[in-house]
């Protein structure tokens, strides 16, 4: 969490844009994207150039002998109208033809636009980013996370930004190990994937120590696929922030093409896929209709998800209440498979206001893991009430928050909570309760409300009071009214 002078230099670098001309938050990022790139590419190009002379060699130089002006450090020293010349002719057309370095970054700057307005703002922007320390990677993932806090309108297809403490939640349940490979199919900024990294860093020190797991973490591990390009350069950017070297960034409409190609290729999926609608059968994959014939597009995340997965791998994904107790023949068919076919671990059902200010759609954590052979015994649901922020559009911290307790309890799934009534804010139901309710997953279905016995008095004996009440009134008024004559 950035506080203090930083988040200061940050919002100037902020109002720098919005008064300069540039309102829409995505936009604002994205020019920051690309500079921040660029100064990053500089960053990159003096550590080569320090390891060289001790070696001797240099190695893959980013910049040619001709290109050197095209470098942060220079740049950022020239007048405005020389800067600005310079960043729109030649900087930005130099990013997109980088596409054929390989790498990730590259690969999402070959349509970069330039659309800061004029030379003063642009040197406005380059003096502030400037001032901004870099080489603390803690320090650039916060950094990147406060600007995306910024962005405060749903995107379109039913996109919107995970709130932060739900995919840490998310992460922490599903415990991600140095062996996992990780996917989210609807990445937007990339929020899941670098709370994984986060996490595999503080849980698991030998990622950084050992060849292989570092290698396989910085180049193999995480893979984000959207069909927004601006959202793949946000997100790249927001991995390259927090540390990671080259992740898997695709360009991808996940629901359109088949997912064949990477049938069974990951271990643990995290996401929180738009569920705007419907889609044609036409433009939806026949591998994902084969799984289950709908055009709905929460279901049909959910076929992907259960495709995409290893037998072993495990998923935490965000679903809307209506996938849990749907009554057409596509929910009833998803929800068996994930009882019968596979196994079912739990459910943990969110307050409506978890999304504001972008939506206020009723949704839940859908917790499973693949084995295409069953193995659910018990489903464990909790019922979240309250998440540590109010309930509505301005979401401001307050004192109730359940999601501490959901891990503690999660955790205890197998064990001491399998004793727990239904009556209690967890608990957990037998595989055959849920069959018998012919699938349905709803908590509400399984939760059990006690009423407390109400003794009321007898009807004449209120009625007797009242009279004598209003005998009373009656006696007031009339001693008021004689003291007023």
């Amino acid at each position: 969490m950035i506080t203090g002078e930083l988040k200061s230099k940050v919002d100037r670098v902020w109002d720098a844009f919005w008064s300069g001309g540039i309102s829409n938050p995505l936009e604002v990022i994205e020019q920051i994207t690309y500079l921040l790139f660029v100064r990053r590419l500089d960053d990159l190009e003096t550590l080569a150039e320090n390891r060289a002379r001790r070696t001797g060699e240099l190695e893959g130089p980013r910049f040619g002998p001709d290109q050197q002006g095209l470098r942060w450090s220079q740049f950022k020293n020239d007048a405005p109208a020389v800067m600005y010349a310079t960043v729109g002719d030649k900087v930005f057309p130099f990013l997109r033809v980088l596409g054929g370095d390989g790498s990730t970054y590259g690969e999402h700057m070959k349509d970069a636009r330039f659309t800061i307005p004029t030379p003063q703002l642009l040197s406005r922007v380059v003096d502030l980013l400037d001032e901004i320390p870099m080489a603390d990677r803690d320090t650039n993932g916060d950094l990147y996370e406060y600007m995306l806090s910024k962005i405060a309108s749903a995107g379109q297809n039913g996109q919107f930004r995970t709130p932060r403490h739900i995919i840490e939640l998310m992460v922490d349940m599903t415990a991600p190990s140095p062996t996992d490979e990780i996917c989210d199919p609807a990445c937007g900024t990339a929020g899941f994937l670098v709370a994984a990294s986060e996490h595999i860093r503080a849980k698991h020190p030998s990622v950084l120590t050992d060849a292989v797991q570092r290698k396989h973490f910085h180049a193999s591990m995480f893979h984000g696929y959207d069909f927004d390009n601006t959202m793949l350069r946000i997100a790249s950017m927001n991995m390259l922030m927090h540390g990671i070297e080259a992740p898997d960034i695709r360009y991808r409409d996940s629901l359109s093409e088949g997912a064949s190609e990477d049938a069974e290729k990951y271990t643990l999926i995290l996401a929180n896929p738009p569920f705007a609608g419907s889609l044609d059968y036409e433009s939806t994959s026949k591998d994902l209709q084969r799984v289950v014939k709908t055009k709905k597009t929460e279901l049909l995340f959910l076929a992907l998800f259960l495709k995409l997965l290893k037998p072993g791998g495990r998923a935490a994904v965000i679903v809307p209440d209506g996938v849990l107790f749907g009554s057409s023949k596509a929910h009833k068919e998803l929800r068996r498979v994930l009882v019968e076919d596979q196994k079912l671990d739990g459910i943990v059902k969110l307050p409506s206001g978890v999304f504001r200010p972008y939506a206020g759609v009723s949704t839940a954590i859908l917790l499973f893991t693949k084995t295409d052979s069953g193995g659910t015994d018990n489903v464990w649901f909790y019922d979240v009430t309250a998440d540590g922020f109010s309930l509505d559009d301005k979401r401001n911290p307050v004192e109730a928050n359940d999601l501490p307790d959901v891990f503690r309890r999660w955790a205890e799934r197998n064990g001491s909570e399998l004793e727990r009534g239904r009556t209690e804010q967890s608990f957990c139901v037998a595989k055959n309760a849920i069959v018998a309710q012919g699938y349905d997953l709803s908590l509400n279905r399984y939760k059990e409300v006690v009423h407390n016995e109400v003794e009321h008095r007898p009807p004449l004996e209120i009625i007797a009071e009242i009279e004598k009440l209003e005998s009373e009134i009656t006696s007031g008024l009339a001693e008021l009214k004689a003291i007023v004559k």
